[in-house]
C-alpha cells in the first residue's frame, strides 16, 4: 500500500517542497528512508516509531519504505518527522488518506509523541503556498507571520491523529507569548564631543554608507558604532520578511511575527571565513554577513581579522548576495547590510600622539596593509576618531540624543524611498544622473580627482551617493554642488593620511 504527505526541507534560507511517500510490503519488519536524507533525517526511523507507539497507535508489522521526493534534493534535519508519521498512519488506515490532502506537516517528533518546532519554520511555511500548514504549537505565531492562510497548531501526534480521523476539531491557537522587554538601545547622547564622528555616523545611517573609523583605544569608536543601529528606522514589511527568513533559518530566537528592528551583529576578530560568509559541512548555513541582512555588521578591531576573511566580503558588499558552493550544493544568501568597522592606527594604538607610539613607520604601514585596497575602496566614509577634549569629558556636556538624530535619518530615508530604493547607497549610476545632477564646479572637481588617481570609478559613484545623502539630511534640493562634494570627499579621507596629526575629517 502507498500513502503520501507533503512537507518541506530547508536549503540555505529557502524552503523546498518535499513529498513523503510511504510504502508497506510483505517481508521482515524494517523501516528504510531513501531520497538523500542526512544523518538527522535518517534517525527519524527511531523517533517516528517510538512516537507512534507512545501515542497509543499501531506500528505496521511489515516492511516500510519511505521515499523523500524529489530524490535529487538533499534533505536535512528533523522537520520531516511529522509528515513521515502521518503517512505511516495513512498507509495503515489509522487515518483516512484523504485527510492528508491539501495539508503540509512541519515538525520534529519526541519519543513521547510530542510535536516540536524546528529552525526555519518561516521560510518552510512560505514555501508551502498551496497548502494549510500543520506546525508545533510553539511555532504557530512564527508560521502565521509567513502568510495569513490556514495554519494549524498541534501539541502531540495523538492529537493530530484524532483530528485527521475526524474524532476531534483542530486545537485552538495558543495565546500570544509574552514578549521579553526590549533591550534598551544605547543613546547617542552618551558620546561626548566628537562632532565629526557623530556626523559620519548620522550620514552612514541615513544613506546606508559603509563606515570605517580609525583612532587610538578609548577614543569612542565602539561607542559610536553600537549607537548607530538605534538611528535606523524600522524595517519595511519586505525587508522584515527577508531578515526574519535568515534569522529563522539560522535558528535564532524570533519575536512574535516579523523582526521589524534592524539587528546589530558583532563577530569576534577570530571568526573564520565560514563563520563570516556562511557554509558548513553537513548543511550550508548563513554567516554573519547574512545574519546582519538589513541591519548593521560591526567589525571591531578590524586590523586583527585575517586578511583572507576580510577580502571574502568584497563581492557580497558589492552585489548584496553571497553564493556559497560546497560539495553538498550551492546556496545564495542575502547580504545587504551596513558595514561599520573600527581599528587602531597601529599595533600599539598610539600613532598620532606625540612621543607615544612605539611602532616604526614600517610596522605601521604593514599593519594597514592588512586591509586591501579594494576593500578600503568599498568604505564610503573613512574618518579619524581622536580622543575627546579633556575639558569636554569633565564638563559632561551631552550632545544630541538618538531621537533627534533618528528623525533626520528617517526623513532622509523617506526621500530615498521616493527614488525607489531603501537607501541612497543602492542607487545606480543612471539613477544618480537623474536624481542628483552635478553642478559645473562639482563636475570639474571630480574630473581633477579622477585624473589624479585620487578616486576610482567606484569611489566616484559612492562620493556622489554620499553628497546626495548630505542634501537629504539638510532637506535641500538634490543637487550636488561643490560644497556638498567637498564634505563628501572629506568624509572619504585616505586611510594612509589618517596617521597625520590633523583635525578629524580633514581632506586627503
Amino acid at each position: 500500500m502507498l500513502a503520501t504527505a507533503t512537507t518541506a526541507t530547508l536549503v540555505g534560507v529557502d524552503g523546498h517542497v518535499v513529498t513523503v511517500e510511504v510504502h508497506t510490503s510483505n517481508g521482515l519488519p524494517s523501516f528504510t528512508i531513501v531520497g538523500l536524507p542526512d544523518a538527522a533525517c535518517r534517525e527519524a526511523r527511531d523517533r517516528v516509531r517510538a512516537a507512534v507507539l507512545s501515542s497509543g497507535l499501531d506500528w505496521p508489522d511489515s516492511r516500510v519504505t519511505v521515499n523523500l521526493a524529489p530524490s535529487g534534493l538533499r534533505k536535512g534535519g528533523a522537520v520531516l518527522d511529522v509528515a513521515m508519521a502521518v503517512a505511516v498512519l495513512a498507509v495503515t488506515e489509522q487515518v483516512p488518506a484523504e485527510s492528508l490532502r491539501g495539508k503540509a506537516f512541519l515538525g520534529e517528533l519526541g519519543l513521547d509523541g510530542a510535536v516540536r518546532g524546528t529552525a526555519g519554520v518561516l521560510p518552510l511555511t512560505d514555501a508551502l503556498r498551496d497548502d494549510a500548514v500543520v506546525v508545533a504549537s510553539e511555532a504557530y505565531h512564527v508560521a502565521l507571520a509567513a502568510s495569513p492562510r490556514d495554519v494549524h497548531p498541534v501539541r502531540t501526534l495523538g492529537e493530530l491523529a484524532s483530528v485527521l480521523a475526524g474524532r476531534a476539531p483542530w486545537p485552538d491557537p495558543p495565546p500570544v507569548p509574552p514578549q521579553p522587554s526590549p533591550v534598551p538601545v544605547p543613546d547617542l547622547s552618551d558620546v561626548i564631543g566628537q562632532p565629526s564622528a557623530r556626523r559620519a555616523v548620522e550620514v552612514a545611517a541615513a544613506g546606508g554608507h559603509h563606515l570605517l573609523m580609525l583612532g587610538p583605544p578609548g577614543a569612542g569608536k565602539t561607542m559610536l558604532a553600537r549607537r548607530l543601529v538605534g538611528l535606523l528606522p524600522a524595517l519595511s514589511r519586505q525587508c522584515a520578511m527577508e531578515a526574519t527568513r535568515v534569522q529563522s533559518a539560522a535558528g535564532l530566537p524570533l519575536p512574535t511575527g516579523l523582526a521589524t528592528r534592524p539587528l546589530l551583529r558583532s563577530p569576534h576578530h577570530t571568526a573564520t571565513v565560514t563563520a563570516l560568509i556562511g557554509g558548513g559541512t553537513n548543511a550550508i548555513r548563513p554567516g554573519e554577513i547574512s545574519l546582519a541582512h538589513r541591519g548593521v555588521l560591526f567589525l571591531d578591531e578590524l586590523g586583527e581579522f585575517a586578511p583572507s576573511v576580510l577580502d571574502a566580503m568584497r563581492q557580497p558588499l558589492e552585489e548584496g548576495v553571497v553564493r556559497v558552493s560546497r560539495a553538498l550544493g550551492t546556496c545564495s544568501f542575502p547580504t545587504r547590510f551596513l558595514l561599520v568597522a573600527a581599528m587602531n592606527p597601529c599595533p600599539c594604538g598610539q600613532a598620532g600622539r606625540p612621543n607615544s607610539c612605539r611602532c616604526s613607520d614600517l610596522v605601521r604601514q604593514r599593519y594597514l596593509r592588512r586591509l586591501s585596497g579594494p576593500l578600503l575602496d568599498r568604505f564610503d566614509l573613512r574618518i579619524q576618531v581622536r580622543p575627546p577634549d579633556p575639558d569636554q569629558l569633565l564638563d559632561g556636556i551631552r550632545g544630541e540624543p538618538t531621537v533627534a538624530v533618528a528623525s533626520r535619518v528617517a526623513a532622509a530615508r523617506e526621500r530615498a524611498a521616493s527614488r525607489g530604493v531603501e537607501a541612497n547607497v543602492e542607487l545606480t549610476g543612471e539613477q544618480l544622473e537623474h536624481f542628483a545632477p552635478l553642478t559645473p564646479a562639482a563636475h570639474a572637481a571630480l574630473r581633477e580627482r579622477l585624473r589624479g588617481g585620487l578616486l576610482s570609478g567606484r569611489g566616484l559613484h559612492r562620493v556622489r551617493c554620499v553628497a546626495l545623502t548630505l542634501c537629504d539630511l539638510a532637506g535641500d534640493e538634490p543637487l550636488v554642488d561643490a560644497e556638498r562634494l567637498d564634505e563628501a570627499l572629506m568624509l572619504r579621507a585616505s586611510v594612509g593620511n589618517l596617521h597625520a596629526p590633523v583635525a578629524a575629517g580633514a581632506a586627503p
